[in-house]
């Protein structure tokens, strides 16, 4: 229940993310790698060089906030835009509006817009000449890989600039910050909160600044006074964060991330690896039948004929959750993913394939030699269709040495080399066994 004490301090009601940010960039919290002493957009910064720039990032690592303070910083006139609310028409309305601060003032604008990637190339490529000619300086924020998501053409007039979460250091400074700052913070409320629920806060914030103080907020109109002091402890922490959801953003990068961690890690044979990437997708809402087609692509590319029991325990996975729900299900997928792991690996049969599909697409399209086309008709077979055939059943170890199945133009070409690994290191012998034999059979010829 929200307090009185809490009712008088957030009289005028603003939130609490936005009362504290930055005032200026000595207030800024993170990017050190941009903005340390001697950094890239330090030295910008320093000497006056303000550019068009990609501010790329996940949320609430303070993309908007840097915008603005360098625009402050250079004396520049600040405008803003959202491409999820914008067109083309607010465009024309920004680019008029720098072009009367240039008449009036002779200052620089900054154009900054949020969610750059939301522009569909149209909309984009009307930014470029009015970046060419310096109506304003460009500032995109996004969340997505600009490489993906943005035009060469803004590319090419813009340098991008990745921004990081921040480190729980970073937020617990930002964290003490805002309890202790009587005046945009939460001072006042004289909040005692220790190192144990801090830590929780910390994690549950995952990088982001926005989410630390949103969660510091609603933790603040949960927890009681007692003896003059707002406690925050872990019953209001446990109210606060069963409703906080993890960073996990479907089809974005971090998304793609994590993917790549978990398929990573079964490919490197590492089944803690896999479990926690795993456990990070499914108790951030991803879908567990994605995990499982992914595994499916695993069990066939990275293992193969290694151990080809893989590709069957993940099809069951599969399976297993489509017929009895999440609760048993996202065990048999946890199964596929640590016997995946541990299974030994060969991309043999992935490589055999793309060479195959290269020489496919490469090379003239050869007839299929006569003894190995089909003779259904007595035209056919008056043409030489299946002469010569030789029935492998028929052979010694039901092996027709010295014949071939490639096109004679490709007689001597070899797709597929296993591995000594696994399975497939049986199938490697049983290869070389039978190329003697083609080589005993050839030699026997020509004598």
């Amino acid at each position: 229940m929200k307090n009185d004490l809490f009712a008088q301090e957030t009289s005028g009601y603003q939130p609490l993310a936005s009362r504290m940010r930055p005032q200026t960039l000595a207030q800024y919290a993170g990017q050190s790698h941009l903005l340390g002493e001697g950094k890239s957009l330090d030295k910008a910064l320093t000497q006056g060089l303000l550019h068009s720039m990609i501010l790329w990032g996940p949320p609430g690592v303070g993309k908007t906030t840097l915008a603005r303070l360098m625009s402050q910083a250079s004396d520049a006139h600040f405008m803003t835009l959202s491409a999820v609310m914008s067109g083309v028409k607010d465009i024309r309305s920004a680019v008029f509006e720098a072009q009367q601060v240039r008449a009036q003032s002779g200052r620089d604008s900054v154009l900054f817009v949020d969610e750059v990637h939301r522009f569909n190339k149209s909309q984009q490529d009307a930014f470029l000449p009015f970046i060419e000619d310096g109506t304003f300086i460009f500032v995109g924020a996004t969340t997505e890989n600009p490489a993906f998501e943005l035009n060469n053409a803004l590319m090419s007039r813009s340098r991008v600039y990745i921004l990081k979460s921040l480190s729980e250091d970073e937020l617990g400074g930002l964290l003490e910050q805002t309890i202790t700052d009587c005046d945009r913070g939460l001072g006042k409320l004289n909040i005692d909160i220790q190192s144990p629920q801090r830590k929780l806060l910390l994690q549950a914030a995952d990088g982001d600044a926005r989410r630390l103080l949103n969660l510091l907020e609603i933790a603040t109109d949960i927890a009681e006074i007692q003896d003059d002091r707002l406690i925050i402890d872990n019953s209001v922490l446990e109210q606060v964060l069963q409703t906080s959801p993890k960073r996990f953003d479907k089809g974005g990068d971090i998304f793609y991330d994590q993917i790549s961690a978990f398929h990573k890690s079964v490919r490197g044979s590492d089944p803690s690896g896999a479990l926690y990437w795993l456990a990070r997708m499914l108790d951030a809402g991803c879908d567990p039948l994605y995990i499982a087609r992914r595994l499916l692509a695993i069990a066939s590319e990275d293992i193969g004929n290694a151990d080809p029991r893989a590709l069957q325990v993940a099809v069951n996975a599969w399976q297993v959750f489509e017929r009895i729900g999440p609760a048993e299900g996202n065990r048999a997928i946890a199964h596929a993913t640590v016997y995946c792991a541990c299974a030994a690996k060969s991309n043999a049969v992935d490589l055999a394939f793309k060479a195959a599909m290269q020489l496919a697409r490469e090379q003239p399209d050869y007839d299929v030699p006569n003894h190995l086309r089909n003779a259904p008709t007595s035209l056919a077979q008056s043409m030489g269709h299946g002469a010569d055939y030789r029935y492998a059943h028929s052979e010694p170890m039901a092996f027709a040495a010295g014949e071939s199945y490639m096109p004679q133009e490709l007689a001597e070409h070899v797709l597929y080399f296993p591995s000594d690994r696994g399975i497939e290191g049986k199938i490697s012998e049983k290869l070389e066994k039978l190329a003697q034999l083609n080589q005993n059979s050839d030699q026997q010829r020509y004598k």
